[in-house]
C-alpha cells in the first residue's frame, strides 16, 4: 500500500515534485510562508532548476500508485489494483502563491464524501455540492449552518460503489491555514491562505480500513475512563454549591442514572481560572462535597477557559508574567476580553507556556481534586476585535453588566499588514469575516516568531496537548478532557462536544451528523448538549433528546443561564424517558468501553455511520437519521414532533430490538424503509444478526453497574439452522493511564457461538483473565435470539475441564423460551405475528468471565 500517511519520505517527494515542476515550468520560485505543521517545504531559490532529480513519471507503492506531469505540473494518485483514480489535478489549475494555494481534484460524479469540518450540515452527514465548506477554528455557535465552527479538520473520506462492492479512501491536507474548500460534485477545488499543499492519501479500501490508517498517523484516540461512559450533568448558572447539591439529589431521587456533576464557570471567583468563588463555593464546603460524591463513584469536572485576567493581584496572572508566557502583539502581551474581562492568553506553542500551564494546574488541583478539566473558548474566543488597550473613561468589565460578551476595552483595527488583511479573504464566519474577527489578530506571534496567521487553528490543539501532559503528570490516572476547539489529532488528548446548540428539533437532527463526522476525524468520543443549550427546549423536545443523547459516545445535559432549568428530573415524562433510555445505557457500559478500546486500538468509531459495517448497501450512503454504535447496535431515534413512529431503514438482515427482542425486523432487500412504533417513552435500538453482544444488569451509576453479573446476548439470523456469531469485552482497572491488555490490569474475552441444526455452542476465549477473576466478574446469562424452541442436554466446560469438576458455581442452570416473535417488514410487505418463540435464554449461570468456557446444548420444540 502507497500510505502517505506511513512515509514521510513520499510526502517529501510529493513537495520535491510540486516545487521542481513549478519552478522548472512557470519559473515561479517564491514558496508560501512556512506552515507549523509538520516539515517545511524544500527551499526554492527562484530560478529554474535543472538536472532533475527524479526521472520516474509514476511511483508505485503496494495499494497506491503516484503520478506526475511537468509541463504544466499536474500530479495524481491512483489503486494500483485497478487503476482506479483517486486524486487527479490535470484538469484544474496549480497556484503556489505567497499566502495563496489553490488546487483542484476530478471526482466522480457519484462519489459520496464525507468530513471537511467542523460544521452543522443540515444536508446531513453526506456533503452536498456546492455547499460553503469553510475551514478556520471560529467561536460561533454551531446553530449556524454551513460555517466554520470550533474545529479544523481537512480531511474527506470518498466511498464508491464500483461493481456492487463499497470501497473507501481517505484525502488529508494537512495544513493549519485557514481555507475555502469547494466541492462541485464533479470536483474539488481547495483556495488556502499559507502552508504547504502536505497531502496524505490513505488506500482503506473500507470505511474502517481508513480511519485505522488515518489514526495510525495523527495519533490514536485517546483512552477514556469508565465512568466517562456514564451520565453528565452540566449548566452554566449553578450560582452556589447548595444548588449542585440539589441536582445530585433530584437524580437520585428520580432514580436517573448520573456519574458526573459539572460547573461552567460559576465555580470561578469573578470568572478567573484556578480560583474558587469564596462565597458561592467556598473550599471546605465544597471539599466536604466532594468527599461525599466521590464515596459514591461520582466524579465532578469544571470549566476553565485559556484567557488569563489582566489582575495584578491574581497570582495566575502575575506567574504567568513572571515566565513571559503570553502571545504578543508589537513586543507586548495581546490583549483581549473574555469573561473575566481583559485577558492575555498563554502560548502552549511556548515550553514555558506549558510548564507554567502544568503547574497552574497541580496547584489548581491541589485546591480542589476534580476528576478532569473542560477547556472551552479556545479557538481562541475574544469579545473583541484588533488591537485593544484598557479604557481610561470607563471600567472593563462593566460592573453587574447583563451583556458581559460585548467588548468594553477600546480597541482598533488592523488594517496596516498582510497577515490581517490577506489578499484572498476565506468564508470566515460565513460572512468573510476578518481573520481576526473576535479571535487573536492574526499578526500576533507566539514563540520563536511564529505567527498566529499559521497558527490560529492549532490553539485548542496545542491546549489539549498541555492540559492532558498536566492530569496524567499530576494523578497518574487516565486523564478525562472535553475540547471545544480541535485540529487534526485532537482525539489523542481529548474528547469533544459540539458546542452552542439550540433547542430545536432541527439542532436534535443536526447532532447526528456531527457526532458521525468525528468519529471519521479520530475524535470518537463526542456529543452535544442534550436538550439544547438555549433556549429552554420543549418537553417533548427533550424526551426526545435523551433518548437520543443516552446513546451518544458523549452523554451530557447542558443548558445556558438564561433558559429554564431542565434536568432531566424536572418533567416526569423526561425522567421516564431518561430511565429507559439511560437504563439501556448502563447495561450497555461494557459493550461502549469495548468499543472505546477498539477505538484506541484502531482509530474504530464508538458511533458509526451505517455504511461502515455495510459499504456495499448504497441506500445508507447519505442516511443521518439513524447510526451505529460498534457494528452490530443500530439507533433510531424519533426527530420530528409529534411523531409517534420512525421510519427507519435496516440493511438486509435479521435486527432484534433491544428493549422488547420479539420485535423482530427481517430486512430482505434492505431499501424500503420500516415503520417502527416509538411512543413519547421509547426510541428503537436494535442489535444484528451475528454479534454477541455483552450486557449487564445496569444501574445508576457506572462504579455500580460495572460490577453487576454479564448476559451475553447472541443474535443469530431469524429461523437460522446454521449460522454463526461474535463479539468481545475489555474491563480494566480504568485509572490506569494506559489501555493496554496486561496481566492483572486488564481481561480481553473473544465470544464466539454457533448453530448447526439443533445444536448450539457458546464459548469464550480469555486472555488475561486474572484482572476479572479478581474483581469477581461472572456471566449469569446467555440469550440467544433467532432460534425457535428452548434447550435440553446442557454441557458446561470451563478452562477444559466439565464444570462441576472445575468447582466452578454454575448454580441451577435452567432453560427459558422467550414470547412470539412480532415480524415487522419493510414498508409494502406488511407485518405479521408469529406464536413461535424467539428467544432461549440459559439462566442460573455463573461462568467466570477471566476463564474460557464452552456451553453447548440442543434445541427442541414443544408440541
Amino acid at each position: 500500500m502507497l500510505s502517505f500517511s506511513h512515509s514521510p519520505i513520499v510526502s517529501y517527494l510529493l513537495w520535491c515534485l510540486v516545487l521542481l515542476a513549478l519552478a522548472s515550468s512557470n519559473g515561479v520560485g517564491a514558496t508560501a510562508k512556512p506552515k507549523v505543521v509538520g516539515e517545511p517545504a524544500p527551499p526554492v531559490t527562484g530560478g529554474r532548476v535543472t538536472g532533475a532529480p527524479f526521472t520516474a513519471a509514476e511511483y508505485p507503492g503496494e495499494e497506491l500508485v503516484f503520478t506526475y506531469g511537468r509541463d504544466p505540473f499536474w500530479f495524481a494518485v491512483h489503486r494500483r489494483s485497478t487503476r482506479q483514480p483517486l486524486f487527479n489535478t490535470s484538469a484544474g489549475a496549480l497556484l503556489f502563491k505567497d499566502q495563496y494555494l489553490e488546487v483542484s481534484t476530478a471526482l466522480p460524479k457519484d462519489a459520496a464524501l464525507y468530513g471537511l469540518g467542523e460544521n452543522t450540515q443540515p444536508g446531513g452527514i453526506r456533503l452536498r455540492p456546492n455547499d460553503p465548506y469553510t475551514i478556520y477554528t471560529t467561536d460561533i455557535s454551531a446553530i449556524n449552518l454551513n460555517t466554520d465552527l470550533y474545529g479544523s479538520h481537512p480531511v474527506y473520506m470518498d466511498l464508491r460503489s464500483l461493481a456492487g462492492r463499497g470501497v473507501a479512501h481517505a484525502v488529508l491536507l494537512l495544513n493549519s491555514n485557514g481555507m475555502d474548500v469547494f466541492y462541485r460534485g464533479t470536483s474539488l477545488t481547495y483556495k488556502v491562505i499559507g502552508g504547504l499543499l502536505d497531502f496524505y492519501f490513505f488506500a482503506g479500501a473500507t470505511p474502517l480500513a481508513v480511519v485505522d490508517q488515518y489514526t495510525s498517523m495523527i495519533g490514536r484516540p485517546a483512552p477514556m475512563p469508565y465512568w466517562a461512559f456514564g451520565f453528565h450533568q452540566c449548566r452554566w448558572g449553578y450560582k452556589n454549591l447548595s444548588v449542585v447539591e440539589g441536582v445530585v439529589e433530584g437524580y437520585r431521587n428520580a432514580q436517573i442514572p448520573l456519574d458526573v456533576i459539572w460547573n461552567d464557570d460559576d465555580h470561578m471567583d469573578a470568572a478567573k481560572d484556578f480560583t474558587l468563588d469564596p462565597v458561592n463555593y467556598p473550599r471546605p464546603k465544597l471539599l466536604a462535597f466532594l468527599d461525599k460524591i466521590h464515596a459514591q463513584g461520582m466524579k465532578y469536572i469544571v470549566l476553565i477557559d485559556p484567557g488569563i485576567a489582566v489582575n495584578n493581584s491574581y497570582g495566575v496572572y502575575q506567574r504567568g508574567m513572571a515566565r513571559d508566557i503570553f502571545i504578543k502583539l508589537d513586543g507586548q502581551p495581546y490583549l483581549a476580553q473574555v469573561w473575566p474581562g481583559p485577558v492575555y492568553f498563554p502560548d502552549f506553542l511556548n515550553p514555558n507556556g506549558v510548564s507554567w500551564w502544568i503547574d497552574e494546574v497541580r496547584r489548581f488541583h491541589d485546591l480542589v481534586p476534580v476528576d478532569g478539566l473542560w477547556i472551552d473558548m479556545n479557538e481562541a474566543s475574544n469579545f473583541c476585535t484588533g488591537k485593544c488597550t484598557i479604557p481610561k473613561k470607563h471600567q472593563c468589565p462593566i460592573p453587574d453588566s447583563k451583556t458581559p460578551w460585548v467588548c468594553c476595552l477600546d480597541c482598533k483595527n488592523l488594517t496596516n499588514t498582510r497577515w490581517d488583511e490577506p489578499p484572498y479573504k476565506i468564508n470566515a464566519s460565513g460572512q468573510t469575516a476578518r481573520l481576526g474577527f473576535n479571535t487573536i489578530a492574526t499578526s500576533a506571534t507566539h514563540y520563536n516568531g511564529i505567527l498566529e496567521y499559521n497558527a490560529h487553528s492549532l490553539y485548542g490543539f496545542s491546549q489539549a496537548i498541555a492540559t492532558h501532559k498536566a492530569l496524567q503528570g499530576l494523578q497518574g490516572k487516565r486523564p478525562f478532557i472535553l475540547t471545544r476547539s480541535t485540529f487534526v489529532g485532537s482525539g489523542a488528548y481529548a474528547a469533544h462536544w459540539t458546542g452552542d446548540n439550540k433547542g430545536t428539533w432541527e439542532n436534535l437532527r443536526y447532532s447526528i451528523s456531527t457526532m458521525l463526522n468525528f468519529g471519521i476525524f479520530g475524535m470518537p468520543m463526542v456529543g452535544s448538549d442534550i436538550c439544547g443549550f438555549y433556549p429552554s427546549p420543549t418537553e417533548e423536545l427533550c424526551n426526545r433528546w435523551i433518548e437520543l443523547g443516552a446513546f451518544y459516545p458523549f452523554s451530557r445535559d447542558h443548558a445556558n443561564f438564561a433558559s429554564p432549568r431542565q434536568e432531566l428530573y424536572v418533567w416526569e415524562s423526561v425522567a421516564k424517558s431518561a430511565r429507559n433510555a439511560l437504563g439501556m445505557r448502563y447495561k450497555l457500559l461494557p459493550y461502549l468501553y469495548t468499543l472505546n478500546y477498539e477505538a484506541h486500538l484502531t482509530g474504530a468509531p464508538v458511533a458509526r455511520p451505517v455504511f461502515f459495517s455495510f459499504p456495499d448497501f448504497t441506500p445508507c450512503y447519505g442516511l443521518s437519521t439513524q447510526f451505529l454504535l460498534g457494528a452490530g447496535v443500530m439507533v433510531s431515534p424519533v426527530l420530528e414532533e409529534g411523531a409517534t413512529s420512525v421510519r427507519a431503514l435496516f440493511p438486509p438482515g435479521t435486527w432484534y430490538n433491544l428493549f422488547d427482542t420479539t420485535k423482530v425486523v427481517v430486512s430482505k432487500a434492505g431499501e424500503a424503509p420500516v415503520r417502527l412504533d416509538a411512543p413519547l417513552n421509547e426510541i428503537n435500538v436494535h442489535v444484528y444478526q451475528g454479534t454477541v453482544l455483552p450486557m449487564q444488569r445496569g444501574g445508576v451509576i457506572s462504579r455500580d453497574a460495572r460490577a453487576t453479573p454479564f448476559t451475553l446476548v447472541v443474535a443469530f439470523p431469524l429461523g437460522a439452522a446454521q449460522a454463526d456469531a461474535e463479539g468481545a469485552v475489555y474491563v480494566d482497572d480504568d485509572e490506569r493511564p494506559e489501555m493496554a491488555l496486561a496481566e492483572g490490569q486488564a481481561t480481553y474475552v473473544r465470544f464466539h457461538a454457533s448453530v448447526r441444526g439443533r445444536a448450539v455452542t457458546v464459548r469464550s476465549e480469555a486472555l488475561m483473565g486474572s484482572y476479572s477473576l479478581r474483581a469477581g466478574l461472572v456471566i449469569e446469562k446467555l440469550t440467544v435470539l433467532g432460534l425457535e424452541g428452548t434447550g435440553k442436554d446442557i454441557s458446561i466446560v470451563v478452562d477444559g475441564a466439565d464444570a462441576d469438576a472445575a468447582a466452578v458455581a454454575t448454580s441451577s442452570p435452567y432453560f427459558a423460551a422467550g414470547g412470539g416473535a412480532k415480524l415487522q417488514g419493510e414498508e409494502g410487505e406488511g407485518v405479521e405475528d408469529s406464536q413461535r418463540s424467539v428467544e432461549v435464554d440459559v439462566g442460573g449461570l455463573a461462568l467466570p468471565l477471566g476463564k474460557s468456557f464452552t456451553v453447548t446444548w440442543n434445541m427442541q420444540i414443544e408440541a
